[in-house]
């Protein structure tokens, strides 16, 4: 059985996050609880606004208390301010993030950070072996909790110490019908940003636009900055842990460049002497740039493994390493603030460094050269054998390049980079290149993994 991916269980809310699975997962998860010490056993649940969240829950806090585990229902929230109220004991977001309304998912915490690949197979096994409900006197109880003021509060609080005073900037917000509508906008407006905000009515089927957002579903924010006078413009994702950030004009600023942007203040405001910046394979090498400007140094971790990423920058360091921020592309974890993915805090950090200096001003220190992503189909079963034979046919391409084959196979070279994994979830091979001849790049790489591909396993 395997139930969990890269960002909990997420899928089909009809055929996989069922009320019977959330039921099984909710008992396992408290059963697994009752058995450890390092934290609260309650849990702390919310879900976001889609419409098969209800009954999910539902079948949720059920298994939870029929594992003997008491529930605090904290209603439908944004999955950050869950993440914030599971501080100290443990929650279950119901939510499938950036996916379509239809689907659904579950994402647990511990002490305000998703469980770890260990957590979650204990999950798996439990659910697996169903143990059933605790005797009925040793069930537990359900109370009801209201998070959100505390976690704007916070965010409020945190944001402050960076940048300045807001004092009238002028701020979009897309929510998409998602839970961002709970919290950006109430937290920029403490903050003293003049706010206008666009989809913010909570909807689960996303009828304004996709609930992740892109540069295909983001034409009513970028038409509405085109055609104002907004300093600046934030699209959220259904559970706003996402953030893609837009400048006065509607044009998206890239989610590296984002990354580069706060990487480096979070760097230079460090008073450790061992800056660490955690972040994925695929991110641009302007984040290097700017954090080794700054004093710092980057460490990279595999896709959707950015806390096991900090938890290994931390252990491997000396007593004054500090990991200062941790990202990969639209989300962003604050170690000052939390251990979770947080966009709300992001929006509100960003826009009081865009208060000080502007965003242009922001962004001129960073060398963006051309990004590109590309797919190349690769059958399920051919996946193992090409990367294999990249990791030498790749740095014969590419002479006098470094080469790293930690996270896939990456081609470091004066000009740029190219990196290629294979997806997680898809029959295909990705490529990711920066460079000034990035088209060029890309098209040698491709052929490459064609002959790869086309080669018969050995």
């Amino acid at each position: 059985m395997t139930l969990f991916g890269t960002a909990g269980i997420r899928g089909p809310a009809i055929s996989r996050v069922t009320p019977e699975l959330a039921l099984a997962v909710g008992r396992a998860a408290g059963l697994d609880a009752c058995t450890r010490d390092d934290v609260d056993p309650t849990f702390v649940v919310a879900r976001d606004g889609r419409e098969t969240g209800s009954g999910l829950v539902a079948a949720l806090e059920a298994g939870l208390e029929s594992a003997g585990v008491a529930v605090r229902r904290a209603g439908v929230l944004p999955t950050p301010a869950l993440a914030f109220a599971s501080r100290g004991r443990r929650g279950v977001m119901v939510t499938a993030s950036h996916n379509p309304p239809a689907d659904n998912g579950l994402k647990l915490f511990h002490d305000g950070q998703e469980y770890d690949d260990d957590a979650e197979a204990r999950i798996e096994a439990r659910v697996e072996d169903d143990a059933g409900p605790v005797a009925w006197d040793e069930w537990g109880t359900a109370e009801r909790l209201s998070p959100l003021g505390a976690y704007h509060e916070a965010v409020v609080d945190y944001a402050e110490e960076y940048g300045t005073a807001l004092d009238g900037l002028a701020v979009v917000v897309d929510c998409g019908n998602g839970m961002a509508s709970r919290a950006t906008p109430q937290v920029l407006d403490e903050l003293g940003a003049d706010v206008t905000t666009l989809n913010a009515n909570v909807d689960g089927s996303f009828p304004a636009r996709g609930s992740k957002p892109t540069p295909a579903t983001l034409g009513d924010i970028r038409a509405f900055l085109a055609d104002g006078d907004a300093d600046l413009g934030f699209a959220h994702d259904g559970d706003a842990d996402r953030i893609v950030v837009l400048d006065g004009t509607g044009e998206i600023v890239h989610e590296d460049t984002v990354v580069a942007v706060l990487a480096e203040r979070y760097t230079r405001a460090s008073d450790a002497t061992d800056p660490v910046v955690v972040t994925t394979p695929n991110a641009s090498s302007r984040i290097d740039d700017r954090v080794t400007a700054a004093g710092g140094r980057v460490e990279r971790v595999r896709l959707g493994a950015l806390h096991e990423g900090v938890a290994v920058a931390r252990a491997a360091g000396t007593d004054d390493t500090r990991v200062v921020f941790a990202a990969e592309p639209w989300k962003h974890v604050h170690p000052g603030h939390g251990p979770w993915i947080d966009g709300v805090a992001s929006a509100a950090v960003l826009a009081r460094l865009v208060a000080e200096s502007g965003l242009d001003a922001l962004r001129e220190p960073i060398q963006e050269l051309p990004y590109r992503k590309v797919s190349v189909d690769c059958p399920d079963d051919r996946k193992g054998p090409v990367m294999e034979q990249l990791a030498t046919t790749l740095p014969d391409e590419f002479p006098d390049s470094e080469v790293s084959t930690e996270h896939g196979v990456r081609i470091e070279r004066d000009d740029g980079w190219v990196l290629v994994r294979p997806s997680g979830t898809e029959p295909k091979v990705r490529i990711y290149a920066e460079s000034e001849r990035v088209d060029a790049l890309i098209d040698r790489t491709r052929q490459v993994i064609g002959t790869a591909i086309d080669r018969p396993n050995s």
